[in-house]
């Protein structure tokens, strides 16, 4: 990719937007660009920290493992993305893994030299601050939900949070969602199990507040879906 168009993709992130061309010029400067093919690995959990990464194209899954090997689910980002969201300000390893679920190319920014970058610049790190922000918000929001739902109200919840992160409107308050998780994927990112989240989709479907098109993907009308959170 050329420094235009590093740039033009840099400046659809809500950290880069507001900054001028001359601002941009030296973080263009520090960025890379690779391809990751389907099934491989970004970075594995624990190894050092080290880039930041922005998605022009592709799926990611980042996700954990115990000691046990079950994988844990945190978050599945597509274009316009970026992680990890605390990379820019925490020492030591990777706390998850990434993995790629569809062919993907992505902008990488090596993390101490960006750093350096902030620490001339502070008008960017107010914008990284209220990136930082939304995101506890969200791990606060997904917290209280486990806490204060039953799980079904739980899944509801997910295909809500899907259907506005993932999916497109395709009429009022109703969404398509292409359907890259299995529900084993559903169940990991919530903590429940692959045989209660299929109970749920299907009670779901039998109660038509959900539909799946002949491609297998999630069709959801996000108002039907919030009456059923209490």
């Amino acid at each position: 990719m050329n420094n235009q168009s590093v740039q033009a993709l840099l400046q659809q992130f809500s950290l880069f937007k507001d900054l001028s061309n001359q601002e941009m010029v030296p973080i263009v400067n520090l960025a890379k660009y690779r391809q990751y093919r389907e099934g491989s690995h970004i970075f594995m959990q624990d190894e050092p920290l080290e880039n930041v990464y922005f998605i022009q194209e592709g799926t990611i899954k980042i996700y954990r493992t115990d000691l046990h090997g079950k994988e844990q689910i945190i978050n599945i980002l597509v274009s316009g993305q970026m992680f990890p969201h605390q990379g820019f300000f925490r020492n030591g390893n990777y706390p998850a893994h990434a993995q790629v679920l569809e062919d993907a190319k992505l902008i990488y920014i090596p993390i101490h030299l960006f750093e350096d970058f902030l620490t001339k610049n502070p008008q960017v790190c107010i914008k990284i601050f209220r990136i930082l922000g939304d995101k506890i918000v969200d791990l606060q929001n997904r917290l209280e939900e486990q806490i204060l739902h039953n799980t079904y109200e739980q899944i509801v919840s997910l295909l809500i949070r899907l259907a506005n992160s993932h999916g497109k409107e395709i009429e009022k308050n109703v969404f398509i969602v292409k359907n890259h998780f299995t529900n084993r994927d559903l169940a990991n990112m919530i903590g429940s199990s692959r045989e209660t989240v299929n109970r749920t989709l299907n009670q779901l479907k039998k109660n038509k507040l959900l539909r799946v098109d002949a491609a297998g993907h999630f069709i959801i009308n996000i108002e039907d879906l919030k009456g059923e959170i209490l």
